[in-house]
C-alpha cells in the first residue's frame, strides 16, 4: 500500500464542495472515481481542508492509499485523463510515508479572496471573484483587519453549521491590498472555522465601502455573537492557496 499526496487545482463552481456530498457532485467524488477507473480500487480521499460550493483551490493537498504499483507521474497523468471534463487537475503527485496525513499533518493553511471593484460586470472573472461596483478603500480595510490578528474567539465570524469544537483560533495574517481594480485579501492560520474567511471579508467590505468605521471590527469580534456579523461574502472569490507541512517552507 502506497500513500500518494496529490496537489489539486479546481474550479469549485460545478461542485457542491470538496467533501463528498449525498445531494450533488463533489471534488472528492470526482477524484475517487478517477482512482477507481485507474486502479480498480475503492479509496477514500483525505484533504487539508474543506471547501463550500463555489470555492476554488489553487493547490489543495490531499492523499489516497493505493495498492497497485504505479509511479507518481503515471498516476497523475492517468487521473488527469479520467478527470476530464471536470474542472479538476492533479498538478503534483508524490509518495509519502504512511504516517503523513493531508489533514492532520497540516500545520498551516492560506486562503486568498478576490474582490473586483468596478462598475462593469464581470466577464472573464465571472464566478471567480466578488464584484463590488462602489469604490472601496482597501487601506482602511487592511487597518481594520489587524484587530482580528492573533488568538481570539471567532464566534461572530463562524457559521452556525460549523462543526469545530472550539471557536478559538489563531489568525496569523490578514493582509488586504489593491492591485488595479482588484482588492486582494490574504489570510493565513493553522486552521479556520467554517465560513470564517468569507465572514471576515464580508464584514471588512463594509469598512471599505464606508458603511462601518474601522474600530467596529474589534467590537463585533469581542461581541462573540453571530448576529453582529456584517455580511458573509459569496464563495465565488475564495481560493484555497496553500497547505503547509513540517519541513516545507511557506510559499514553496
Amino acid at each position: 500500500m502506497t500513500r500518494f499526496a496529490l496537489t489539486l487545482e479546481f474550479d469549485g463552481g460545478p461542485f457542491m464542495g470538496l467533501q463528498r456530498q449525498s445531494h450533488g457532485p463533489s471534488v472528492q467524488q470526482a477524484v475517487e472515481e478517477a482512482v477507481h477507473a485507474v486502479t480498480g480500487e475503492t479509496v477514500t480521499m483525505a484533504s487539508a481542508g474543506r471547501t463550500d460550493s463555489g470555492v476554488h483551490a489553487l493547490a489543495m493537498r490531499s492523499h489516497v492509499d493505493i495498492e497497485k504499483e504505479i509511479t507518481p507521474f503515471r498516476l497523475m497523468e492517468a487521473l488527469n485523463a479520467h478527470l476530464r471534463p471536470d474542472p479538476v487537475a492533479v498538478i503534483a503527485c508524490e509518495e509519502k510515508p504512511e504516517d503523513w496525513h493531508a489533514r492532520f499533518s497540516c500545520v498551516g493553511r492560506r486562503y486568498l479572496y478576490r474582490i473586483i471593484n468596478r462598475r462593469a460586470p464581470l466577464t472573464l472573472d465571472a464566478g471567480k471573484a466578488w464584484l463590488i461596483p462602489r469604490p472601496m478603500d482597501a487601506d482602511a480595510m487592511h487597518r481594520a483587519a489587524q484587530a482580528l490578528i492573533g488568538r481570539h474567539d471567532f464566534t461572530t465570524f463562524r457559521s452556525v453549521h460549523c462543526q469545530a469544537k472550539d471557536p478559538v483560533k489563531t489568525l496569523d495574517r490578514l493582509d488586504i491590498r489593491r492591485e488595479g481594480e482588484a482588492v486582494l485579501i490574504e489570510a493565513a492560520a493553522r486552521s479556520f472555522l467554517h465560513h470564517q474567511v468569507r465572514s471576515m471579508v464580508g464584514t471588512l467590505s463594509l469598512v471599505g465601502l464606508g458603511q462601518w468605521k474601522e474600530d467596529e471590527i474589534a467590537e463585533v469580534l469581542e461581541a462573540r455573537d453571530r448576529q453582529r456579523l456584517g455580511l458573509n461574502a459569496p464563495p465565488d472569490g475564495l481560493y484555497f492557496v496553500e497547505a503547509i507541512y513540517p519541513g516545507e517552507e511557506e510559499g514553496t
